[in-house]
Parts: C-alpha cells; structure tokens; sequence
C-alpha cells in the first residue's frame, strides 16, 4: 500500500461529464487525490491526459451495483492510503407523463438516483470511521425540492435523496462524519443537452432565474470542494440550492429580466 498523500481522498461517482468531472478537477486542483467512478472506460479517458503524475485514478462500473462502491473504497484505500470524502454525483433523469412513462424507467430513475447513493454511504462509511471523522456529498437537484411537468420520476428520486441526506447527516453525526446536499438549478452539462438544444424551452428556463442565466458546472464544484473541507465542519444535513435563485421564487411571477 502506499504512503497516504498529503489532501483529501475523494471518491467521486459520475465523474466522466459535467458537475462529476468539474468537482474532480476542482479536488485535483485542490491538492487532493480522487478516484474518479463511472460507467464506461471510454468516458474517463480524460484522466489519462492528465498525466503520470495525477493523484486521480478510475473506477468502471454501475453505481446502482455494491461491488462498483465496494470497488471504489478499495481502490482509495490501496492507491492513496485512506479515504476523507465521497461525492455522490451519479443520476439520470427521466421525463414523461405519469400515466405512460413506464415504470421500468421509473426503477431505473430510483436505482441510479436514490438506490446507488444508499449504497455508497454504506460503502464509504467504515473507511471514514477509521479515519475518525469524513465528509459525504450528495447531488440532489432544485426538481428534488418541488415538482415540474412530467419530471415526477426524477422529482420523487431526488426528494428521496434529499430526506436520505439529512436521515444519514442524523445517523452519522456521532461518528464526525457529516452529510449534505447540493441541489443545482439549471445546469449546463451533458445530461441538460436536449434542453440547451431546445431554444425556446432553454429561454424560458433562463428567464425563471434570477441571475438570468444558466449555472456552470464549476460553480456547482466549488460548492462540493468546500463541503467536503474542513472549513464545513460544522455542516451537515444541510440541503443547499446552487440554482442563481430559482428557489428564493415564489414562482408566481417571473424574476425581474435583464436591463437592455
């Protein structure tokens, strides 16, 4: 095994695209180790161009499955020495009428969005124990908060994840080890795509937030980065929007638009 490194160690799943990779790099940046958890080898091929000397490495495989989160805390521990952190960031949407959408969409939504983020906490957690102390991030959404035309699937995933984020901050305060939630608004990543590619929808999205546009994957990271710090010790189950203000609306009128 090798000698511990000096930074966190973080596992972070769905780390081949947006928010997952922006928060890998941001850790990297950080002075921290990551291993880096997604479905396919081809989708992390980024890492390999980092270099040699990157304290990053990879795990493939299905986060909805123990043995890919087993996998992910071994390999932390054999590569770095020790496990400080784990971001769960790993999720699919689904959208469609709740009469039609049929339902093995709906378990596939609760498995990769609720059922893998259980099994990470469960993976992660004796690690963090012997370390005395760990900090757990979760990827929950601003659709986990509220409901939105034909998201239900993903609206009762993600409002599932926000309860199980503050249940597991309850659980495992004793043990130092904290749980929150980011909740982005409208991002730009691979999984928002069909919407950016949708003009008028990505407009009327845009105009429902305050700042007047949509959020960056790095915005989001930096809100990871600190809650998996030391500096958000005394934070946990906390449920925080990164959503430009979307979520300070009523929603009854539209926030105030741009100056011309």
């Amino acid at each position: 095994m090798s000698e511990p490194i000096t930074g966190r160690v973080v596992i972070v799943t769905g780390a081949a695209s947006g928010i997952g990779r922006a928060a890998t790099e941001r850790l990297l940046d950080g002075g921290g180790a990551v291993v880096a958890v997604d479905r396919e080898a081809a989708a992390l091929a980024w890492v390999d161009e980092l270099g040699p000397g990157a304290r990053v490495d990879t795990v493939v495989g299905d986060v909805t499955s123990a043995e890919t989160n087993a996998n992910a805390v071994a390999r932390a521990l054999e590569r770095f020495g020790r496990l400080d952190a784990a971001v769960f960031n790993a999720g699919v949407s689904m959208s469609g009428d709740l009469l039609e959408l049929p339902m093995e969409e709906f378990d596939r939504t609760i498995a990769v969005n609720v059922r893998a983020v259980a099994l990470g906490i469960r993976s992660v957690v004796p690690a963090l124990r012997a370390g005395g102390q760990g900090r757990i991030v979760v990827t929950a959404s601003t659709s986990g908060l509220g409901g939105d035309p034909n998201l239900w699937a993903y609206n009762t995933a993600k409002g599932a994840v926000v309860n199980l984020v503050r249940a597991a901050a309850v659980d495992l305060g004793a043990d130092g080890i904290t749980v929150n939630a980011v909740c982005p608004g409208p991002t730009e990543t691979a999984m928002t795509s069909r919407l950016q590619s949708l003009p008028v929808l990505h407009e009327e999205l845009r105009r429902t937030i305050p700042l007047q546009r949509w959020g960056r994957p790095e915005e989001i990271a930096a809100v990871i980065a600190f809650l998996t710090s030391a500096d958000a010790s005394f934070i946990t189950g906390a449920i925080v929007p990164v959503d430009g203000g979307v979520t300070a609306n009523t929603g009854q009128f539209r926030p105030r638009p741009l100056a011309d």
